[in-house]
């Protein structure tokens, strides 16, 4: 029997990384887990390695008309949620003194506004009693040359969350955040150097970076009724890269 038999999961950005690992392990605890990702073919070589007991749909987490469409197919197939992770984020590096507009409207598009808006609509599928976590990062924690505007979108997830489970708590609706620290994904790649991983695993007290799949064991705990009196709550999983 697993943790999530019969539960409906929902995973904003899951044809990649820590989302996509999420949504492996998910399934394999007994869930049905609807994904989303901005490429088709991502979208499709996740669907395949998850195997089974999935349903992906193209779409930006930004983008309203595309959330409509992801609920409306949730709505179609299965009726409900249980749990949602909200996952769809991005980043990167631009110091005080180049910061444009572009850049700071893009980041909080999808990793404020976007990950607001998700959380919105789904809610009417959503069963009471359910999950809602949200993916922030440890760089809200902290202070990184370059992450100034990043890091203040996802600082705006817990102030979210605080507010959403005392409007939630007549439904017994969760809501928490999942910090992860430097995690060896396929986006890390995309956005630091091998100088910048290589410093970023240094600070780590272990020496190397997390795992996706060690963050799908947290989503999971997160998820299931394993954490039913964990709410409100800023979870850190870094290997103690944000306590030292």
């Amino acid at each position: 029997m697993g943790k999530l038999d019969g539960k409906v999961a929902v995973i904003t950005g899951g044809s990649s990384g820590m989302a996509l690992a999420s949504a492996k392990r998910f399934v394999e605890e007994g869930a049905y887990v609807f994904i989303t990702g901005r490429r088709q073919e991502a979208l499709d070589e996740a669907i395949k390695l998850i195997g089974r007991n999935v349903t992906g749909v193209r779409g930006d987490a930004a983008n309203l008309d595309d959330l409509d469409r992801l609920f409306d197919t949730v709505k179609r197939v299965k009726g409900k949620i249980d749990i949602l992770y909200a996952s769809a984020g991005t980043g990167e590096a631009v110091p005080l003194g180049e910061i444009t507009e572009q850049h700071f409207d893009a980041t909080f598009g999808l990793n404020a506004r976007g990950t607001l808006f998700t959380v919105q609509k789904a809610l009417p599928l959503f069963n009471d009693g359910g999950s809602i976590f949200m993916t922030g990062s440890v760089a809200s924690l902290k202070g990184f040359p370059g992450y100034s505007v990043y890091a203040a979108s996802k600082a705006t997830l817990h102030a979210f969350a605080r507010g959403w489970l005392n409007e939630l708590k007549s439904r017994n609706i969760r809501v928490n955040v999942l910090h992860p620290g430097p995690i060896a994904t396929p986006m890390q790649d995309q956005v630091l150097t091998e100088e910048a991983k290589q410093m970023f695993a240094s600070l780590i007290p272990r020496g190397t970076m997390g795992r996706p799949e060690e963050i799908a064991a947290v989503a999971l705990f997160l998820a299931s009724d394993d954490s039913s009196f964990v709410n409100g709550l800023e979870l850190s999983v870094d290997g103690g890269f944000s306590a030292i």
